[in-house]
């Protein structure tokens, strides 16, 4: 991560340290692909940013997405009102938030973010579905409970073709309330099979504090909001497309990949990171490599397990850390301490990529790079010839599984001041570096500080795209 003055703000703890850096790949021209994508329904995800209803009684109101009912339900944006952005709707007694259109494409995976409002008890709310404008609705999927106070994501599989209008039902009555907020709509039959042959799947995470303080370490940020799928759809994506079709830091990494007929998606907000969960539509097993760039809360001793055993059963994982002081969102914690956490307190294996990342702080460029053909370093998208740290913490290698492959400029080619290493664990591959400055591509939320890593040093692009079909066991 860069410093400039950001790291006068790193030293009062209370602020987060600004962000990395970007770059565009550059390869051999790739030709235009028909990617497969899952294309979100027009007008989400409904965010409750626009619109203004104050009071319980049923009315309708004009949403991003179009015209909604709310009866026994508002728009809330006091401090009580768990949400992203600015509102969410806010449910009492038998609530409903209905939609007074129907969507024309069909309607696939619907999520759905939720949370207890204020400090209330837990409630039980449902998704139900009409395919006649209203006329009638079914249930879809189980009875959702909210019971935290931070917004958790349910996820519904409706699969309805042609017109389609949902509403939302509290079901549980009484006098604890919700708050519901991000809807997405997947439209149906816009989800191809998985890639064969070359193409592999990507998953990039958003469930620690990615986009916390001035980070944004994900693909693509709408209105605030992590989508699961990055929009525009990844169909519309060209030879010729830039990375800023999508908005989000790793914009340029995930653009680049799906130039190459791969796909991409964010794992948001709220969405379990599980491995062997059939119910779960985004469990590991569905994809070949998992990315977590700068996590800033602890992972779960389930959410471990499952990474782990990803990895051992022949996932990949692309690791990035930071600094040390860069807990963007104050909770004690930052990369370094959250990833040996990963690695150091697990129910898998002690030590199982057999590195750990160091608590300092780094400021070079370097060129001392690994000789030999290693595929990371000499792959199919260019050879790797230096790596610059705008702030960002070295790797201690500690067992012949891991392979230490940059190291700081004046360092001799042993185990410790490592920039950048991969790993072996089961069948499994890992990558990590030690700064999220490189694959920072510049583009961001509105008021975000980042950098161009991506594009700032040609060897940038070149790494992290050779990592990622290293990872992928494309080369």
């Amino acid at each position: 991560m860069r410093t400039s003055f950001r790291w006068l703000a790193a030293s009062l703890l209370s602020l987060s340290v600004l962000s990395c850096a970007k770059q565009e790949m550059v390869s051999p021209t790739p030709t235009a692909v028909s990617a497969s994508a899952d294309v979100s329904a027009a007008g989400f995800p409904e965010t409750f940013e626009s619109g203004t209803k104050t009071a319980y009684t049923a009315g309708s109101v004009t949403l991003g997405s179009g015209s909604w009912n709310l009866d026994d339900a508002l728009l809330g944006n006091t401090t009580a009102d768990h949400k992203t952005g600015t509102q969410s709707a806010r449910v009492r007694n038998l609530g409903t938030l209905t939609m007074n259109f129907n969507t024309t494409a069909g309607v696939g995976v619907v999520t759905v973010q939720h949370a207890v409002y204020g400090t209330d008890g837990s409630s039980q709310w449902e998704l139900w579905a009409s395919t006649n404008s209203g006329s009638s609705y079914a249930k879809v999927g189980s009875t959702i409970t909210s019971s935290s106070t931070t917004l958790q994501t349910a996820s519904f599989t409706v699969n309805l073709a042609g017109s389609v209008r949902l509403q939302i039902r509290k079901t549980s009555g009484g006098t604890n309330r919700i708050n519901l907020d991000n809807i997405t709509v997947e439209q149906y039959g816009s989800t191809t099979p998985p890639p064969t042959g070359t193409g592999k799947k990507f998953l990039f995470d958003a469930t620690h504090a990615e986009t916390a303080g001035n980070a944004d370490w994900v693909l693509d940020v709408d209105n605030g909001v992590v989508p699961r799928y990055p929009t525009p759809a990844a169909s519309g994506i060209t030879s010729t497309t830039p990375e800023t079709y999508w908005t989000g830091a790793l914009s340029s990494w995930g653009v680049a990949l799906v130039k190459q007929g791969h796909q991409v998606e964010n794992l948001p907000v709220g969405t379990a990171i599980t491995y062997g969960n059939t119910s779960n539509p985004q469990d590991l097993a569905n994809y070949n490599v998992f990315v977590i760039d700068e996590p800033n809360t602890l992972f779960t001793s389930a959410e471990k397990t499952a990474i782990l055993n990803f990895v051992r059963n022949g996932g990949g994982l692309f690791m990035i850390s930071d600094h040390d002081v860069s807990d963007r969102n104050n909770d004690g914690y930052d990369s370094p301490a959250i990833w040996n956490d990963l690695m150091n307190s697990n129910s898998v294996q002690a030590n199982p990529f057999g590195f750990s990342i160091d608590k300092n702080n780094i400021v070079e460029t370097s060129s001392n790079v690994r000789t030999g053909t290693n595929a990371i370093l000499n792959g199919s998208q260019g050879t790797v010839t230096q790596i610059k740290y705008s702030n960002g913490a070295t790797i201690t290698v500690n067992s012949t599984v891991a392979t230490p492959l940059i190291w700081r400029s004046t360092s001799t080619q042993g185990n410790a001041n490592v920039l950048c290493a991969s790993s072996t664990f089961g069948t499994g591959r890992v990558v990590v570096v030690g700064d999220s400055s490189p694959a920072d591509d510049g583009t961001g939320s509105p008021g975000n500080t980042v950098y161009p890593g991506w594009t700032e040093i040609a060897s940038h692009a070149k790494l992290h795209m050779n990592a990622s079909l290293w990872l992928a066991k494309l080369q």
